[in-house]
C-alpha cells in the first residue's frame, strides 16, 4: 500500500497500491467492494470528494490523476498536464476543483469531474476554500521549505481544520510546526524530533486533538498530543526553535566576518604580489664585453654600498636570533591568553609563534615548531602538568602542538583530521585529554589522550563554525560546545561521544543564539554568551534564564576559576561611564562590575579574558593586551600590536634604535627595539603601503594606498606636507642622503620626485619615464644623482635624479655606490633567488649597513641571511621561521645590531638580534 483516504461519512476506505492499482473496502469489515488496475506506477496519492464523497480522485506516479464516479463504479475524468510524477491532490469545500502537485515541482489546478485544466491566479489561489491542504506547494506554504533544500525534501504536509497551522514532515526525520500562511522564503517554525530518518506521511486527526505521523525507514507510527499550558513548564521540550537565516539576536560584523573567514586561501605559499615576467634565477644573464683581469693596474671599483659606519671594524653577522615580536593575534581568535607561574608570564600567540613574556622584565622567550599560523592556544590547569601548553596551527593537515612553557621542548604532536585548521583546543581536568575542534566543513571534535598521541574519539558536531569546546573544569567525561546557533552538552562514554542539545524550554523569549562563549558554575550550570550581549543560564541542557545584556555587543569571552568561583565577561561595548567591555560577576551572574579598557577605541571588541591574583588579562580584537588590576580598575598595555591588516611598510632612524611601521590598518607605529616598547602612533585614516625616515631622522613620508603621500615631523607625528598625484597605491618612498628631494613609487608605474627644499609645497620637479611594472623598491645612490628602481616584471632599472631620464650604460651603472640595497632585484642579489621560486616570490631585501650582509623575507614566510654581495645562484644561506605566511618586509637597525621583518597577513612584527 502507498496511499489511503476515508470517505467523508467514514463508510468507505479506499487504498492505492505500488502495482498501480487501487481498492475501495468497507471501512468496518474491510471487505472488497471495487478495485481497478488503470495505471502502471505506484499511486501516490487519493481522495474522496467532500460532497458525500461522490468522486474519487486517485494519483499516480505515471503523472495523471484519475477520477472516478464512486456510486457508478465508472472513470469519468483524468487530468493531464503534468510533466512528472504526481506527490499530492486536494479538493475544495465544493467538490469541482482539484490541486495537485507533481514532482517537477509544479501546482496545478483541474476542473472536477472532468478533468480540464485551470489557470488560476496566485491571488486567487489564497480565496478557495479547500477541504483539505496536504500540498508542499503554493503561495501560502512557499516558507516550509528549508534553505539550500531539494523538491523532494518536504514529503508531506497537513493543515489543521481552523486552517492557523501546517505541519510538515521531511527526509532530515523532521516534524515542523508553521502558522498558516507561510508566507515568504524560510518562515519561523518549531522542530520536533522523534523519527529517526524520512517523515512520510503526517495527518491531524479528526479534530486537530493528535498528529499522526509515520517515518518511512524506522516503520513507525507517532502519535503526538498538544502541551497543555498547565503541564509545559515543568518539562522541557524535544523542540527546536528554527535556525533562522537572519541571525536570532541580531547581527555583528564581526561575529558574520569569523563565520565565514577561509583559512584555505591562507594555507598555500602563493605570491602576496601579483608579479609577471621571468625571474631573475631563470633569466638569461648578460656577457658582459670587458672582463676585468684578475689582476689588473686599473683604478679599483667604486664600492656598491656606501659604508656608513666607518670608524668602527666592518661586521660579519654570522647569525640572528628572536628577541621580540610586536603582535598578538585576536581579530580571529578567542580564549588564547593566560598566565602562567602565578601571574608572573603570560602566554600567547601570533603568526607562527607560541609567546611567553615575563610581566615584570618584559623578556620574550619563543615556541617555532609551527608550521602555518596559529589559532588556538590553550594551558593545562593541572597541578600535575604544570607549564604544559597546547596550540593549534591551521594548514591541510593541520597539528596540535603540546609544549613546555619553560624548556620550549615539544612533548607531543597530534596530527588531525581536521582539514584547513584546528580553531580551538582545551585540556580536561585531570590534565590527561585534551579536546580539539577543526575549522573543516563537518566541524569535527576530537578527543586526544596528548601523551600517547592517540585520538580517543571524534565526531562531527554541526554543520556550521564551533568556536568554543570545554570540559567542565571537574570533569574528563562532560563538556560543552558552542557555535553558529549551536549548543550542545557532550558526555565521552569509552570512545563514544553522547551529545544533547540545549533545550530552551519556555524562558521567556528566549530564542535559540549564536553562541559565542562558555562559562561554567557550581551544581552543573553554564553560562554562554550571545550574539546578543545576553548570557544563558543553562542547568545540565536545559536553559533556566538570561542575564539580558549583559553586554551591549556579542559575549566573545567567558573565564572562570574553580577558586572562588566569579565570572569574567569579555564583549563588544562602546566605553561609557557605567560600562566597560570587561565585566567580572558574581558566581550566580546577578551583580557585576564593569572595568574600562582606557584604549581610546570607540567600540572595545574584548575576545580573551583571564583572571590572575587581583589581576584580569585582556585581549582585544586590535591586537591589545591590557591588564586590568581587581581592585583600583587601573589599566595597563602591555603589547600595542598593529590590527588586522597586512604589514608593508617598514623603516629604520638612521641614528637611533627605533622603527617605523605602517600598516593596512591605517596606523603608523614607532618601535622603540631597545626598550622593546611602542612610542607613539597616529591613525591615518586609510591603509598605509610604505615609509622612509628622512636622512636627519626628523621627518617619515607614508605611502597610501589612495596614492596619497604623506610627510609627517616624527616627534610630534604631525603632518608636515601631503600630496596626491596618483590614484593607485603608493609602494616605496625614499629620501635623497642630500636631502633635496623624495622619491615616491608607485602601483601606477611611476616614479616622481618632489622637491623638499621649497617647504610643504611639495612640487613635483621631475618623473621616471618608461617603467615596465609597478615599482617594488627604490634606493638613492650616495651623491643622490641615480635611483634605482625594481619593478614587478622582475626588472630593475637606473635613473637619473630628478630627470628621470634612464641610464643603461652598465659600466656607468657598475660604478654608481649605493645609499642603500633594498633591491630584489640585480646580479649583487641574485643568489637570495630560491629554487622552489617558481611557486612564490622572495618579496623584499636589506643589505646592512656594514655592506657584508642581506636579509631577505620571501612568501614561504622565510628570513634568510646571506653574505653580500650574493652573486652564485642559489647561494648559501641561513633560515629563520617564525611568521606564517609571506614576510612583506626586512630592514637593518642603524647600526647593524638588529634585523626587523614585518609580515603580511600575520600583522607582526617581529625583532631579531644580529650575532
Amino acid at each position: 500500500g502507498r496511499c489511503c483516504a476515508f470517505s467523508p461519512d467514514g463508510k468507505f476506505l479506499a487504498v492505492g497500491l505500488n502495482d498501480g492499482s487501487f481498492h475501495v473496502v468497507n471501512a468496518d469489515t474491510l471487505e472488497d467492494i471495487v478495485s481497478f488496475h488503470h495505471r502502471k506506477e505506484n499511486i501516490s496519492d487519493i481522495k474522496f470528494s467532500p460532497d458525500a464523497g461522490k468522486y474519487l480522485a486517485v494519483a499516480s506516479h505515471d503523472n495523471f490523476v484519475d477520477i472516478y464516479n464512486v456510486l457508478s463504479s465508472k472513470r469519468v475524468g483524468i487530468c493531464k498536464g503534468a510533466s512528472s510524477y504526481i506527490t499530492h491532490v486536494d479538493w475544495d469545500v465544493r467538490g469541482k476543483l482539484l490541486q495537485v502537485n507533481s514532482g517537477a515541482k509544479e501546482h496545478l489546478f483541474f476542473e472536477a469531474p472532468r478533468g480540464k485544466r485551470q489557470t488560476i491566479r496566485s491571488t486567487e489561489i489564497e480565496k478557495i476554500d479547500w477541504a483539505t491542504w496536504t500540498c508542499v506547494l503554493g503561495p501560502t506554504c512557499e516558507g516550509i521549505w528549508p534553505t539550500h533544500s531539494d523538491t523532494t525534501d518536504v514529503n508531506a504536509a497537513c493543515l489543521t481544520k481552523d486552517k492557523k497551522l501546517i505541519v510538515t514532515g521531511d527526509d532530515f526525520g523532521f516534524m515542523k510546526l508553521f502558522s498558516y500562511p507561510v508566507k515568504g522564503r524560510y518562515a519561523k517554525f518549531k522542530k520536533y524530533v522523534g523519527h529517526s530518518a524520512h517523515v512520510t506521511n503526517v495527518q491531524w486527526a479528526q479534530d486537530d486533538s493528535l498528529l499522526l505521523t509515520v517515518g518511512g525507514a524506522d516503520t513507525a507510527l507517532m502519535i503526538w498530543s498538544w502541551e497543555t499550558d498547565g503541564n509545559r513548564d515543568n518539562k522541557p521540550v524535544d523542540s527546536e526553535e528554527s535556525d533562522d537565516t537572519d541571525e536570532d539576536g541580531g547581527y555583528d560584523s564581526d561575529v558574520a566576518k569569523e563565520k565565514s573567514i577561509d583559512y584555505t586561501t591562507k594555507i598555500y605559499a602563493v605570491s602576496i604580489r601579483e608579479m609577471s615576467g621571468t625571474k631573475p634565477h631563470l633569466q638569461p644573464k648578460e656577457v658582459s664585453t670587458e672582463e676585468r683581469p684578475p689582476v689588473s693596474r686599473a683604478p679599483p671599483q667604486p664600492e656598491k654600498l656606501q659604508k656608513n659606519n666607518l670608524n668602527k671594524k666592518k661586521k660579519l653577522v654570522e647569525e640572528i636570533a628572536l628577541e621580540h615580536v610586536f603582535g598578538y593575534r585576536g581579530f580571529d581568535c578567542r580564549n588564547n591568553l593566560h598566565y602562567l607561574n602565578d601571574g608572573t608570564d603570560i602566554v600567547f600567540h601570533t603568526a607562527a609563534a607560541g609567546i611567553v613574556q615575563n610581566l615584570s622584565s618584559g623578556l620574550q622567550s619563543f615556541y617555532v615548531e609551527h608550521t602555518d599560523d596559529i589559532l588556538c592556544l590553550t594551558v593545562n590547569q593541572h597541578p600535575k602538568y604544570k607549564n604544559i601548553v597546547a596550540t593549534g596551527q591551521i594548514g591541510t593537515t593541520p597539528s596540535i602542538h603540546v609544549w613546555d612553557v619553560i624548556t620550549k621542548q615539544t612533548l607531543s604532536i597530534l596530527r588531525c583530521s581536521h582539514n584547513k585548521g584546528v580553531s580551538y583546543v582545551n585540556f580536561s581536568a585531570t590534565g590527561k585529554l585534551l579536546l580539539s575542534v577543526g575549522v573543516d566543513p563537518e566541524h569535527t571534535i576530537t578527543v586526544w589522550r596528548w601523551q600517547e598521541g592517540v585520538r580517543v574519539t571524534s565526531k562531527c558536531a554541526h554543520s556550521e563554525r564551533i568556536f568554543v569546546v570545554e570540559f567542565r573544569p571537574d570533569s574528563d567525561t562532560q563538556f560543552v560546545s558552542v557555535g553558529i546557533k549551536h549548543i550542545k552538552f557532550w558526555t565521552l562514554a569509552g570512545g563514544a561521544l553522547l551529545s544533547k542539545k540545549g533545550t530552551i524550554g519556555t524562558v521567556n523569549d528566549a530564542r535559540m543564539q549564536t553562541m559565542l562563549s562558555v562559562a561554567f558554575g557550581a551544581n552543573n550550570l553554564t553560562f554562554t554568551g550571545a550574539i546578543s550581549g545576553d548570557v544563558y543560564v543553562w542547568k545540565d541542557h536545559i536553559l533556566i534564564r538570561v542575564v539580558a545584556k549583559a553586554h551591549t555587543g556579542p559575549v566573545f569571552t567567558m573565564y572562570t576559576t574553580l577558586r572562588d568561583g566569579l565570572i569574567v565577561t569579555g564583549g563588544k561595548e562602546r566605553p561609557t561611564k557605567e560600562g566597560g567591555a570587561v565585566k567580572l560577576w558574581d558566581q550566580e551572574m546577578k551583580r557585576c562590575r564593569p572595568f574600562q579598557l582606557e584604549t581610546g577605541q570607540l567600540v572595545d571588541c574584548v575576545r580573551s579574558v583571564c583572571r590572575g591574583k587581583g589581576k584580569i588579562l585582556v585581549g582585544t580584537k586590535d591586537g591589545e593586551i591590557i591588564e586590568v588590576g581587581e581592585k583600583n580598575a587601573a589599566s595597563n598595555c602591555l603589547i600595542d600590536a598593529h590590527m588586522e591588516g597586512e604589514i608593508w611598510g617598514l623603516a629604520t632612524h638612521p641614528s637611533k634604535d627605533h622603527l617605523i611601521s605602517a600598516s593596512d590598518d591605517g596606523t603608523i607605529r614607532i618601535w622603540d627595539l631597545a626598550d622593546k616598547k611602542l612610542l607613539n602612533k597616529v591613525n591615518l585614516g586609510y591603509g598605509a603601503k610604505c615609509a622612509a625616515y628622512s636622512p636627519d631622522g626628523e621627518m617619515v613620508a607614508i605611502g597610501m594606498k589612495n596614492g596619497e603621500f604623506i610627510i609627517l615631523l616624527v616627534n610630534s607625528l604631525k603632518v608636515w606636507g601631503k600630496k596626491r598625484d596618483r590614484s593607485a597605491a603608493i609602494n616605496d618612498t625614499s629620501f635623497s642622503p642630500n636631502s633635496m628631494y623624495l622619491a615616491v613609487g608607485s602601483a601606477e608605474n611611476t616614479v616622481d620626485f618632489y622637491d623638499l627644499t621649497q617647504g610643504p609645497t611639495l612640487n613635483r620637479t621631475g618623473y621616471c619615464k618608461d617603467i615596465p611594472s609597478f615599482v617594488i623598491q627604490m634606493d638613492f645612490s650616495a651623491d643622490s644623482k641615480h635611483i634605482q628602481v625594481s619593478t614587478g616584471a622582475y626588472k630593475r632599472q637606473i635613473h637619473e635624479v630628478p630627470s628621470g631620464k634612464q641610464l643603461t650604460d652598465p659600466a656607468l651603472i657598475e660604478k654608481i655606490t649605493w645609499a642603500s640595497w633594498t633591491s630584489i632585484l640585480g646580479d649583487e642579489v641574485l643568489g637570495i633567488w630560491p629554487r622552489n621560486a617558481d611557486k612564490a616570490d622572495v618579496n623584499c631585501a636589506c643589505v646592512s649597513h656594514a655592506g657584508l650582509n642581506l636579509v631577505s623575507g620571501d612568501d614561504f614566510g622565510l628570513v634568510k641571511l646571506f653574505d653580500f654581495p650574493c652573486t652564485e645562484k642559489y647561494a648559501k644561506h641561513k633560515r629563520y621561521f617564525g611568521h606564517s605566511a609571506h614576510v612583506t618586509n626586512v630592514r637593518f637597525s642603524y647600526d647593524d645590531k638588529y634585523v626587523i621583518s614585518a609580515g603580511g597577513d600575520d600583522c607582526s612584527i617581529f625583532v631579531w638580534r644580529c650575532l
